[in-house]
């Protein structure tokens, strides 16, 4: 028996990374009625053929996992953006931050293009909301240096929107990742995305990187988001604040006497990060808890 984690899987193959290098794996066909499909970021136990191919016998517990992109045992999950053209909305950023901070993964907010624009703003309200934030230019460098040291020996994908530059800073993290780099459209004022499906490429001096294919993958229905009275745990900054509303079972949405509102409204709390949460809320409060559970792997 080997062990190992499935970096990519394809037609119902999946390429499993050991010590010995990777190697091409079936599934035995039972883990439907346990942990379901294998997906990438899995670790599993296989078993060795003599041709040098495998079956996959055991999936290991997962620590986390994603439905859309279908990705296993993350450590961090990277949401790239840009203040330059094409400038990233944050609420795309905050649906990947939250989808993250649900699902016991690690959020990184990592701004690009600061050649052009050192996105400020963003910033801010990134650092306010107590995630972690950095700056870096594909471009000239900057930040990846301190981006590389952040994701040494993690697991971590990586998502954004067409044309932030998000290929090009895994290039600049690892030459050898043969990201292909979309030019920008000027009639359009976005990137084509070329990011076509996910896999996990392992990094120099150890970890693996997922890139995905960009934050429309990322779903805020059911099986990656929350019942709505959870929402609130997937906004950090407004932890101080729970527990302080008038009354019992506050949405945080439009409510009298809301602590969370009357941070917003006090400055300490942006209020692009209550947009999106309102937004958010409003997409999943008429689910059912039967209507979560059903979404497949977790």
């Amino acid at each position: 028996m080997t062990t190992g984690i499935i970096l990519k899987g394809i037609g119902g193959f999946y390429y499993v990374g050991t010590a010995d290098g990777i190697i091409e794996c079936k599934a035995r066909g039972r883990f439907r009625k346990t942990v379901g499909k294998p997906i990438i970021g899995d670790r599993v136990t296989l078993e060795l053929q003599p041709d040098g191919s495998g079956y996959l016998q055991e999936i290991g517990e997962r620590r986390n996992s994603l439905v859309r992109p279908a990705v296993a045992n993350l450590d961090l999950l990277v949401a790239v953006a840009s203040a330059a053209p094409p400038q990233t909305d944050p609420f795309l950023i905050d649906k990947v931050t939250a989808i993250a901070v649900h699902k016991g993964i690690d959020p990184l907010v990592v701004i690009n293009k600061t050649d052009l624009d050192p996105g400020d703003e963003l910033y801010g309200i990134y650092k306010k909301s107590g995630l972690e934030t950095l700056r870096v230019s594909a471009e000239t460098g900057e930040g990846i240096e301190l981006l590389r040291a952040r994701i040494a020996g993690k697991v971590a994908a990586f998502a954004g929107n067409s044309g932030v530059g998000k290929s090009s800073v895994l290039n600049c993290l690892d030459p050898g990742f043969f990201a292909e780099v979309g030019e920008i459209s000027d009639r359009i004022g976005r990137g084509r995305h070329t990011t076509r499906h996910v896999e996990l490429r392992p990094m120099p001096g150890g970890g693996y990187i997922a890139d995905t294919p960009g934050f429309s993958s990322f779903e805020t229905e059911q099986m990656d988001l929350v019942m709505a009275d959870q929402l609130q745990y997937a906004f950090p900054e407004f932890e101080p604040y729970l527990g302080g509303c008038q009354f019992t079972g506050c949405a945080h949405v439009k409510e009298k006497g809301c602590a969370v509102r009357q941070a917003v409204a006090d400055g300490h709390i942006a209020e692009s990060r209550h947009a999106s949460y309102v937004r958010l809320y409003e997409s999943v409060k008429d689910l059912k808890e039967w209507e979560i559970s059903k979404g497949g792997a977790r």
